[in-house]
Parts: C-alpha cells; sequence; structure tokens
C-alpha cells in the first residue's frame, strides 16, 4: 500500500497547522459559525444533528495495522470508544469536541492518514473495489490508478469549488464490486483486442433524489489517457455544471440536460487541448506509486486443516461457506468480516475490535486491511491454513457472524439518530429487520440478499440499487418508510423500481419478512437468487404479497 513521502507527511501536517488556527478562531469568536463552515467541510468537519462529526478519508479502502490502531486510539481518546464505517469507504466519529479536532487530526498525520476532501464541493475521496490485489477475477490491481487520481485531486486549484461534489470509483474486475455505475466518474478496468488493459469510462451516474445509472463515454481509454481524460470530464462539468440549483447541480443532471453525445464532444475536445500537457510525468509518478502495490510474499503450506476444521465445525463451515471469497494466489482465502452482528448497528466497530482486526491483519493477512463500501472489514491476503484461528479470534471479538450478502448484512446510513439531513431513523429498522431474519433461521435458506436502507433522499444508504431498498421519509410529521424492489449495484446495474405507498415503522419489517417469503415461494429453485426471480416474474407478484395480505391482516 501506498506510504507517505516527505512531501506527503509535511502537506498533511501543514494543512493540520492551518485548521487549527481556523479553529482557535471559531472557538474566540473570530469567526462566525458561517465564516467557519466552508474551512471545517475542506477538513471533513460537519455538524450533525447532536454533535460534530469527523469524516476520516480512508483512499480507495486501504489501511494497515499501524491506521487502524490509532482509529482506534482515536475512538477512545476523542471520541466514545467506536467508529462508523460508511458506504464511501471512510471512518466516521460522531462525538468529537470542536477543540480536539486539530489534535485528531494530527494523530491521523502521524500515520499518514487526513480528513481533507471528505466533504465539499470538490473531489471527494476515491473509492475502489475492496477485493483489489486479491481478487481471483481481476485483470489488475486498480489502486495505483486510485492513488494517482486521489493525489492529482487532492487541492488540484481549479476543483476546489464545483457546482457539487464530486465522486469517483474504480475496479480492475469484470464483476463490479465498486458501484461504478452510480458515480459520477465511474472507471472499469477492461482489455482492448491486443490484450492491453484500459478502460471504460461511465459519467453521470449517481443516487439522491434523481437516481442515475451513467452512461458509457468512451469504451476504451488507453491507461496513459487516464489523468488528463477525467480532468477534462471534470472540468468540462465544471463550466456547465449548474450552480442555482444545488439539487441540479451534480454531473448526472448535466449530462441528462446536455445529453450523453454533446457532453462527449466537449469532453473530447477538452481532452484534446489537455492532452500535450501531459508530457508524461503522471505515467513516470504511476509506475513509483505502483512499486507500493506489490503482491505481498505469498506462501505455500499445507490446507488439511482448514478441510478438517470445516468438517468438525458447523459453525466454522458456515462462516467460510459465506464470509470468505476467491483469492488469485493458491491456498489462499479473502476473508470478508462481518461489522453487522444480529441487532447491533451496521458499520459500527469498537475500539475493542479494530485493534483486534489489526493484530490479526499483522499475524495473518500480510499487514493489509479494507473497508469495503458495504460497511464491514476485509482481510484481503489469509492463507486457508490460518482460518480456524482467525475466526477463533474473530468470534472473541464478536467479529465472526456469517451473514456476508445476506439478508441481515444490511447497509444503512445514520438516519435520524446522528443526520442531520435525515427525515426517518435507519438504524432501529436494520436491526430490526436482521433480528427478526436471525429469529427466523431463514436467511441461509434464501441466500444472496442486499437490503439497502437510506433515512432521505439523498440515499446514502444506496437503497436505490438493493435488491430490497428502503427509504425513510417523513409523512405529516411520521416517519413512513418506501421500499422499492430489483435495484442492482453490479455491472448489470439497475434502479429499483417503487412498488406503492409505504409503510409505517412498525409495519415495514413484516412487510420484508412478506415480501421475502414471497420470494422463496416463488423462486424455481434454491439456486435462483432473488434478483433473478423479481426479473423474471417481475413486481406483480411481489406486490401481491406485499399489500393484499397486508389488507387481510387489517380486515382480521
Amino acid at each position: 500500500m501506498y506510504h507517505y513521502n516527505d512531501f506527503d507527511a509535511a502537506f498533511v501536517h501543514e494543512r493540520v497547522a492551518q485548521f487549527r488556527a481556523q479553529v482557535n478562531r471559531r472557538i474566540d469568536g473570530s469567526l462566525t459559525e458561517d465564516e467557519f463552515r466552508p474551512l471545517r467541510l475542506m477538513n471533513g468537519l460537519y455538524l450533525q444533528l447532536h454533535a460534530y462529526m469527523l469524516r476520516v478519508a480512508v483512499p480507495y479502502g486501504t489501511l494497515n495495522p499501524a491506521q487502524m490502531r490509532q482509529l482506534a486510539y482515536i475512538a477512545d481518546r476523542w471520541d466514545k470508544g467506536y467508529g462508523h464505517f460508511t458506504t464511501r469507504q471512510n471512518i466516521q466519529y460522531n462525538w468529537p469536541k470542536l477543540a480536539d479536532v486539530p489534535d485528531i487530526l494530527d494523530a491521523l498525520a502521524d500515520v499518514g492518514m487526513h480528513a481533507i476532501q471528505t466533504s465539499g464541493n470538490t473531489i471527494r475521496n476515491v473509492t475502489a473495489d475492496h477485493f483489489a490485489g486479491a481478487a481471483a477475477d481481476e485483470i489488475a490491481d486498480p489502486r495505483p490508478v486510485a492513488e494517482l487520481l486521489r493525489q492529482w485531486s487532492t487541492d488540484h486549484p481549479e476543483f476546489q469549488f464545483l457546482p457539487r461534489k464530486f465522486k469517483i470509483a474504480i475496479t480492475g474486475s469484470p464483476n463490479d464490486r465498486a458501484v461504478t455505475r452510480a458515480h459520477d466518474i465511474g472507471l472499469r478496468m477492461v482489455l482492448n483486442d491486443a490484450g492491453e488493459p484500459g478502460f471504460e469510462v461511465i459519467v453521470g451516474g449517481g443516487l439522491g433524489r434523481t437516481p442515475m445509472i451513467g452512461k458509457v463515454i468512451r469504451d476504451f481509454l488507453p491507461q496513459a489517457d487516464l489523468l488528463p481524460y477525467v480532468e477534462a470530464v471534470v472540468s468540462v462539468w465544471n463550466l456547465l455544471g449548474r450552480r442555482d440549483n444545488k439539487y441540479k447541480a451534480r454531473v448526472k443532471i448535466t449530462v441528462h440536460e446536455h445529453g450523453i453525445e454533446e457532453i462527449s464532444r466537449l469532453v473530447e475536445d477538452r481532452f484534446a487541448e489537455l492532452r500535450p500537457a501531459f508530457t508524461g510525468v503522471d505515467q513516470d509518478l504511476l509506475a513509483e506509486i505502483e512499486q507500493h502495490f506489490q503482491p505481498p510474499a505469498f506462501v505455500t503450506k499445507p490446507t488439511g486443516g482448514y478441510e478438517a476444521a470445516r468438517a468438525a465445525n458447523p459453525a466454522f463451515r458456515s462462516w467460510t461457506d459465506t464470509n470468505l471469497a476467491q483469492h488469485k494466489a493458491e491456498g489462499y482465502a479473502i476473508v470478508s468480516v462481518s461489522i453487522k452482528a444480529h441487532g447491533q448497528t451496521p458499520g459500527d466497530a469498537t475500539s475493542d475490535q479494530m485493534r483486534a482486526l489489526a493484530d490479526l491483519a499483522e499475524v495473518f493477512g500480510h499487514g493489509e486491511l479494507r473497508i469495503s463500501h458495504e460497511q464491514n472489514v476485509i482481510l484481503p491476503h489469509v492463507h486457508k491454513s490460518d482460518l480456524p484461528e482467525v475466526y477463533a479470534r474473530l468470534r472473541d471479538a464478536g467479529l465472526a457472524t456469517a451473514n456476508i450478502g445476506l439478508a441481515s448484512d444490511i447497509i444503512a446510513c445514520p438516519g435520524m439518530d446522528y443526520c442531520a439531513l435525515a427525515t426517518a431513523r435507519s438504524i432501529p429498522i436494520a436491526q430490526e429487520i436482521a433480528t427478526r431474519f436471525d429469529e427466523l433461521k431463514l436467511e441461509h435458506e434464501v441466500g444472496p440478499l442486499k437490503i439497502k436502507i437510506s433515512g432521505c433522499i439523498n440515499a446514502c444508504g444506496h437503497h436505490h440499487v438493493g435488491h430490497i431498498g428502503i427509504l425513510g421519509l417523513d409523512r405529516a410529521g411520521v416517519e413512513n418508510y418506501q421500499i422499492t424492489l430489483g435495484g442492482d449495484g453490479t455491472e448489470d446495474a439497475a434502479i429499483g423500481t417503487k412498488t406503492g405507498p409505504g409503510f409505517s415503522a412498525d409495519e415495514i419489517v413484516p412487510a420484508i419478512e412478506r415480501i421475502v417469503r414471497a420470494y422463496v415461494s416463488l423462486r424455481e429453485s434454491p439456486e435462483e437468487t432473488f434478483l433473478q426471480a423479481f426479473r423474471r416474474v417481475g413486481m406483480t407478484p411481489f406486490k401481491s404479497a406485499l399489500y393484499e395480505a397486508e389488507e387481510k391482516a387489517d380486515a382480521a
């Protein structure tokens, strides 16, 4: 993974010193809150319902053990002993005191971390496939390119006051685990006819109040052209993007209003102007960055103990069935650690759990951890012979829930428990759904099912691309939950379809149960997933199960 050089370290510490002076001026009254707001947002600091919230960048989701331990230290020293992993592969602290924030940022800088551009109208944290560098289906590790994009975009003078925030996601695999089609720019690594790697470039995706699937603007872009081409896209939008209405300022609206053909023409013209200025220094920098991402020294060991443990321990076998993914190296597995124990807050990890994960990565995981956009933690490189011990330690830390990709592995935003923008609660609904399916002992029979919950139309919980999406709204002062079905965040991305009228907080869990039971009765075989069944039969039988059953219950 990337390690700061002297310039990086000096830059980040200087930013902390600048912000420390700004915080001091806010505390002594020299700055009003309105004057302070753009300064704090440039450093990842929000003012939420009850307190400030600090959003810390985890670029492309990659951490080392020292960084994870520092996050645990910060949680204990300046917060309430936990942090919240987000769909942007970041971590948020919900209770810092304003006077302490510069000290937190200094502590982050000490381990090569920061909160720069985790908020504000700028290019946000670049996200990536959480299996990057480990996945068996990968063309190449996309993280060096993600790091190049991070360095290029950080404090880029042209892009600090964009019409709105701008998000980039990248994957090196044909199987999209980075939700690239729901980003302002999505980059999918592909091979041309000569077998050379490049990128399919997708523009204008996004969720929120106007969800849209991105459109392909280039089928194949050579890797050497990537940086000037991305700069051309952002530059064109920076000029065209609307600043009269923040709800229509995102690039998805610009693409919709002007059309992909016109946007493509403008981008290609701007790219032709920019390309000569990129004299190859970006590729020299990329080659230097790539040296930081060399594969670990994989070892060869027998895996018989792993197979024996699977045969002897049903709980371990269940965990390996759900929480492991295929690794590119023989004898290894990718471990997804669920931060979604039944009934717990999705994405919340205690400081003790963070330290346990750091220890596991150091001892068994070649010193690497990843944060996924699904709010879980990944140990990307674990030898199968070590998995019984890894599982035992995860169990002791309360992190061995065998539910990755299942009904209780729910993505949920903080909702009205924390967020000033939320119109309904998300966390209690996620907890109730997970607890209910644990009581039913049904989720393993159901199989892969992505439930995603947002507490407002900003869609931080990605509900639009959930197989089952739940949107919390305010209806005359009462929480009401709207359901969508058939969303998909993969390479076959789709926006979910509304089922009809929403449900109260008391009704939403039984409604989700009716949908799932309808699927079980409709599927042609246990191998047919919820999404496959929905695409085969359509909305009608699910609506019947959802609303006719409710009417019968009301009549009774």
